[in-house]
């Protein structure tokens, strides 16, 4: 007997998605679709020009952002007036103390900023020019590649990208010597698109140079927006310089790891350090990973660690304060570091050196100790006008996430947060793309702005060219679903375009909307290599598909310029379509599932085709007939429909099919028309 208790009648009026009150914040729906029945984000909305431009709802007990910006942070010397009506501007731009220059400007929340700064100053990084309220180059192009700037400051796109760099809240990797190559520039900060980067690197056991680049260009096909080389073997100089000529993202180093060849970390001095810095940034790269957080008084934190401490940076700087009895050389000499990336407009990313790696080490104290001094080098660094951008944990359990990235928020005051990760369960080796792409959408949804890639050879090897691209796969996947969820204008359009073409069963248009489409379309060839109105999964009658389009009643399937062109002369809508011969790289994707033999393969690469027959006049059974030809014959442009149900029945091992008169359960009264 049931005990659910039906709805009070008077509500039966109401739609249940108010009836239920789904908690609708101002999030903005992140497709451009007319017409969607979906409500849209559950985000909060997007504060522009503040410090929860695009962000999640806070759970209970989570820190507030911080009050202070960038801006709260200027060089010695320099002042900040803000007012709110003209008359106050002109008076203080007239205000000028001696020795001092003025630069005002309008932001896009209608705010007056006047800036008082040193007669004889030059800016040089995206930050210094941002607080002069200057538009660069590289602001208008970033604008251009993410247009919800444009759109939610009312036209004023580059300006909404200007704000955010001098809040520190977004950053624009660019030295200026990799601008004389191949760079787009792109931004990274969570009032943008969450952002991916892949490491690469040769070791002293795998790979060298030409690899190296083969790999960054392999990246970049499958959605890398930044590159880090990670190299520790082979001729480090020229692998650097060979990928900063060839890539159109930005790149990032370890400068630690090239300063220590031939060395001992112990040897590591002041002079080493700021010659490999100099010499890496006048190379082109646009942003260093410095460990500079990890202290001394942070290491007696690490003793009872299952793993102790896994960052490289992290692990070689602990060895050098405990052999020297000194403070962490990096942290000494911050301000020396600062006024070197300056001079190329590096961007900091400021390397977690105590980031857990492991569940049981997550969270701890270790971690926040150092993330406490990432926030202070933080404040140092936009002092000295140097972008910020600070690295993140790599392994936290899952219900730990949202409070580590809203603590760095926190400590950090909104500069982006860069993430390894994170990994949620340490025992799939071989799959930690997944473990940790899990991890990382949730970490982005949270407030991350660049996820870093994880492989499937993560803590085991090496990654090669097909590891790379799954791991880039699967961040893309986590950075996508962040962005539709925080309600990113634009974010889902293109999903919204392929389920359109997936409705109407349009197979090509299908493909060619995914981010993988030779994938997609060998995985279906691999069963039927005619697009038609189902797939291998149901079959024709159990299509769910296919009778939603059928319905007159219903929008499924039917949006314009998706229909299926097929037969033989191509136009005759929803018609079958014989698909085009594998392409090679389709060919190889099929060679590696298994599944196929080499000369099934072939046959689908060459599209070899016999005549066809009709079943009982003849035509093979798949017992008596060879595999391609049983397998076409389940096609109703090969056979008549009663044919290719049979064949399709007897392949399956099922009786008939019942045909199910599903307008009932639909709602939708017997004599109204289906097509």
């Amino acid at each position: 007997m049931s005990t659910h208790t039906p709805a009070p009648e008077a509500a039966n009026h109401i739609r249940p998605l108010s009836r239920f009150n789904a908690p609708l914040r101002g999030g903005l729906n992140p497709g451009n679709t007319t017409g969607v029945t979906t409500p849209g984000s559950f985000a909060n909305k997007p504060d522009l020009g503040g410090p929860l431009m695009f962000s999640s709802p806070d759970a209970p007990g989570m820190p507030a952002p911080s009050t202070k910006t960038a801006w709260d942070f200027l060089p010695e010397g320099w002042t900040l007036r803000t007012v709110s009506n003209m008359c106050d501007a002109t008076d203080a731009a007239a205000c000028v103390p001696p020795g001092c220059k003025v630069a005002s400007f309008l932001d896009t929340r209608r705010i007056m900023r006047i800036v008082y700064y040193h007669e004889t100053f030059k800016p040089i990084t995206q930050l210094e020019h941002a607080r002069l309220g200057m538009v660069t180059p590289e602001m208008k192009r970033v604008a251009e590649r993410e247009p919800h700037f444009g759109l939610l400051a009312e036209g004023r796109g580059p300006e909404a990208v200007r704000d955010e760099v001098a809040a520190g809240r977004l950053v624009i990797p660019a030295n200026i010597n990799h601008l004389k190559h191949n760079l787009d520039p792109m931004a990274i900060g969570r009032a943008s698109k969450t952002k991916v980067n892949a490491n690469m690197g040769a070791s002293p056991v795998s790979s060298g140079t030409h690899e190296e680049v083969e790999k960054l260009k392999w990246a970049e096909r499958w959605g890398a927006d930044t590159v880090m080389d990670l190299s520790t073997g082979g001729d480090l100089d020229e692998c650097r310089q060979a990928i900063i000529e060839n890539a159109t993202v930005p790149i990032g180093t370890v400068p630690i790891y090239s300063m220590i060849i031939g060395k001992k970390i112990e040897d590591l001095d002041w002079p080493t350090i700021e010659a490999s810095l100099h010499h890496q940034a006048q190379q082109g790269v646009d942003y260093f990973t410095i460990h500079a957080g990890v202290r001394r008084g942070h290491l007696k934190y690490v003793k009872n660690r299952l793993i102790g401490i896994v960052s490289r940076g992290g692990s070689l700087l602990a060895k050098w304060m405990l052999v020297h009895n000194e403070e962490n050389i990096m942290y000494t000499h911050w301000e020396d570091i600062c006024d070197i990336l300056r001079q190329y407009d590096v961007t900091f990313s400021i390397g977690d050196g105590l980031r857990p790696g492991g569940l049981a080490d997550a969270t701890d104290d270790a971690q926040i100790a150092e993330l406490e001094t990432l926030g202070e080098l933080t404040e140092r660094a936009w002092r000295k006008g140097v972008q910020v951008m600070i690295e993140g944990p790599g392994h936290v359990p899952f219900d730990q996430i949202e409070w580590n990235a809203k603590i760095q928020r926190t400590l950090c005051h909104g500069a982006p947060f860069y993430v390894l990760g994170p990994l949620v369960t340490d025992m799939f080796p071989g799959y930690d793309h997944i473990t940790s792409c899990i991890g990382a959408t949730a970490m982005a949804y949270h407030g991350a702005a660049m996820l870093c890639y994880v492989t499937p050879k993560e803590h085991l090897g090496l990654p090669k060219k097909d590891d790379v691209k799954q791991g880039c796969i699967a961040y893309k996947i986590a950075a996508h679903a962040a962005d539709v969820a925080l309600g990113i204008p634009g974010s889902r359009d293109r999903d919204d375009e392929l389920t359109k073409a997936r409705a109407a069963l349009n197979w090509e248009k299908h493909f060619e909307l995914s981010f993988d489409p030779d994938t997609a379309r060998a995985y279906h060839d691999e069963d039927l290599d005619v697009d038609t109105d189902f797939c291998a999964m149901c079959g024709h009658d159990w299509c769910s598909v296919r009778i939603s389009k059928e319905i007159q009643e219903f929008a499924s399937g039917k949006a314009d310029g998706f229909e299926r062109m097929g037969g033989k002369d191509g136009q005759t809508p929803g018609a079958p379509v014989k698909s085009a011969a594998l392409t090679p790289e389709q060919q190889e994707i099929l060679a590696k599932r298994g599944v196929l033999s080499p000369d099934e393969i072939h046959k689908l690469a060459s599209k070899t085709k016999k005549a066809m027959v009709n079943g009982s006049k003849g035509a093979p059974s798949a017992s008596s007939g060879s595999a391609d030809e049983a397998k076409l014959s389940c096609h109703s442009d090969y056979v008549d429909p009663d044919t290719a149900k049979e064949l399709q029945r007897d392949k399956a091992g099922r009786e008939v099919v019942v045909q199910v008169d599903v307008r009932p359960a639909l709602g939708i009264a017997k004599e109204d028309r289906v097509i």
